[in-house]
């Protein structure tokens, strides 16, 4: 066991989230996402909510700074302001991990599923409540 390391992350977790590099990609999503054909890496958290998923991995996960925005949001197709109460949570978590205000780019479903395909993992969590898929960009610590 480590000290500080959020229980809910895995060893495989862990390491995919060491190696990423600056500029990587990290999707977040919930549990409808098609994410076994999206990505080479697939983690499940099938036990945890999308807000549980993003302040264990943003414990550890730093948010780019360079290129903004670095985090991007789902909406539905036809409705780019649509705003739901998961993205609400997971900007909070975002902003408490990272100590300022970050913009959360919204992106619709299709081109959303392109920018989660250039993802370098993807993070599929047990969140039951649709558009609950997010993409952060890995910055410097």
């Amino acid at each position: 066991m480590l000290k500080a390391i959020p229980a809910l992350l895995t060893p495989e977790l862990l390491c995919t989230l060491a190696s990423m590099g600056h500029g990587d990609r990290l999707a977040i999503v919930d549990r409808n996402y098609p994410s076994a054909s999206s990505a080479p890496r697939v983690h499940h958290l099938a036990g945890a909510d999308t807000a549980s998923a993003a302040r264990a991995i943003l414990a550890l996960f730093p948010v780019d700074t360079f290129d903004e925005p670095a985090v991007f949001r789902i909406t539905p197709t036809g409705q780019p302001d649509a705003r739901f109460e998961a993205h609400d949570e997971f900007r909070a978590e975002v902003e408490a991990a990272e100590g300022r205000e970050v913009e959360v780019e919204p992106v619709e479903r299709l081109a959303f599923y392109e920018l989660a395909r250039s993802a370098y993992a993807i993070v599929q969590t047990g969140e039951p409540r649709g558009y609950s898929c997010f993409v952060l960009v890995k910055g410097v610590p």
